[in-house]
């Protein structure tokens, strides 16, 4: 890889008789860190948080917690977050999320809690991510939410306080919406419910039972259901473990590229987090699981290279997997026969339309591919190499991530427009990718 050129290109080149090689922790996994800022700014007593993700999305929540009365302050490795006692105070600024759909979604439901005024807003791509469906249920809580086209759409105004917890049933899978419900229900009046028809990131519950919270976790069909108590929470100590969608796209790499042979430590393999392991080995790749920690959820994976086989992904998987869809079609791009993602129209709503981007993406690099309403179809190469070309990320950190992937197993260089998107979740992927490329 070249160094970033004029215009927010990175020249990316093919590996060329290299290999991915050695062993590469990932940074923080991006999900736990915003969790882990918002728990322990509600906190009683300071929390000692380690590994947090450094992109500019986790950096715009640790501003946000700032802002509503929390007290950070480094030491060595560590950043401490002294909390509020429950007690957030009404900022004086809007609350700036930058790129963050998690990050305005989750502040959401925490800042409802507070008796005042609370404005969200974001980039241009997070203006066009729908919030109606975070609105809703704190809507039902008591809060008063206003925004573009009926609150659907950022900026949020939100007015808190006065909250009564509530039985609620996600309409569509997703972590983030179950999120802003349990910390709208830390500061609620009775119980909080939330009913989930297929799993999704379980990282909020996990978080605030270890921060003492009266939580309680019970399956219920495919799903679960989780119910909150209103209460104080204790200071947590807490290391975040490497991201599991960061490290998908290492796993891609190393099966596609001919001799690599690369672990990566410390992997989160928790509850809807793992599943593009799971693929991967359908696929046919060399991939191991090894040394669980069962207490924090982690794994150290090896990955060597060989060939992959298409297959079909969908259904209740999807949701564990949906970050991961970008760098998992690069690599069904280089398998041999068909690969089917149905069921992700979700992707739709995200930085970009990812659907769409991930097709243009494949399409740059000579890959057949086509977007269907809730996926994509992916015809495979057996094992030839991809098109050297242009790939724009429109400014989605994911596609131009899993583009540098298909970079690698290029005939010539590949031109990746929009490079400083990857800025919003893992900074130093270039260096990292210069240091296990051997």
């Amino acid at each position: 890889m070249n160094d970033l050129a004029v215009g927010d290109v990175a020249v990316v080149e093919p590996a060329g008789g290299r290999s991915l090689r050695g062993r590469l922790r990932v940074p923080g996994d991006k999900s736990i860190s915003h969790r882990a800022l918002l728990v322990a700014a509600w906190a009683s007593g300071t929390s000692r948080l380690a590994g947090l993700n450094r992109g500019a999305d986790v950096s715009h929540t640790l501003d946000a917690v700032v802002a509503l009365g929390a007290r950070v302050r480094p030491r060595g490795t560590e950043l401490l977050v002294e909390g509020t006692h429950g007690h957030l105070r009404e900022p004086e600024a809007v609350i700036e999320v930058g790129n963050s759909g998690t990050g305005i979604r989750l502040l959401a439901g925490l800042v409802a809690t507070i008796d005042g005024l609370c404005v969200l807003q974001g980039d241009g791509s997070v203006a066009r991510r729908p919030m109606d469906r975070v609105a809703a249920p704190l809507r039902l809580m008591g809060a008063r939410i206003d925004g573009r086209r009926g609150g659907c759409y950022p900026p949020l105004v939100v007015r808190g306080g006065g909250l009564t917890g509530i039985d609620y049933t996600l309409p569509v899978a997703s972590a983030q919406v179950k999120s802003a419900i349990l910390f709208a229900g830390l500061g609620a009046e009775g119980r909080t419910r939330v009913h989930e028809v297929v799993p999704v990131r379980a990282h909020t519950e996990e978080m605030l039972a270890e921060a003492g919270a009266g939580i309680e976790v019970r399956p219920e069909g495919a799903g679960s259901s989780v119910t909150l108590q209103p209460g104080p929470l204790h200071a947590i100590s807490l290391r975040v473990p490497a991201d599991p969608s960061q490290a998908a796209f290492w796993a891609v790499a190393a099966c596609i590229v001919p001799g690599s042979d690369l672990v990566l430590e410390d992997v989160y393999v928790g509850q809807a987090r793992s599943g593009f392991i799971d693929v991967l080995k359908r696929m046919g790749a060399r991939l191991e699981v090894v040394g669980r920690d069962p207490e924090r959820l982690t794994a150290d994976l090896r990955v060597q290279a060989g060939p992959l086989v298409g297959t079909s992904v969908g259904g209740a998987e999807v949701p564990g997997l949906i970050d991961e869809v970008p760098v998992l079609a690069v690599a069904a791009a280089l398998a041999d026969g068909t690969t089917r993602f149905s069921g992700a129209a979700e992707l739709r709503l995200k930085e970009s339309d990812r659907l769409a981007t991930t097709v243009e993406m494949l399409r740059a690099l000579g890959a057949k591919a086509e977007a269907q309403p809730d996926g994509l179809v992916v015809e495979g190469s057996a094992g030839a190499p991809l098109d050297q070309g242009i790939v724009g990320s429109h400014g989605d950190h994911r596609i131009a991530m899993a583009a540098a992937v298909g970079a690698l197993a290029a005939k010539g260089p590949v031109h990746v427009q929009g490079w400083s998107s990857t800025a919003t979740s893992y900074p130093s992927f270039e260096e990292d990718l210069r240091r296990c490329l051997k």
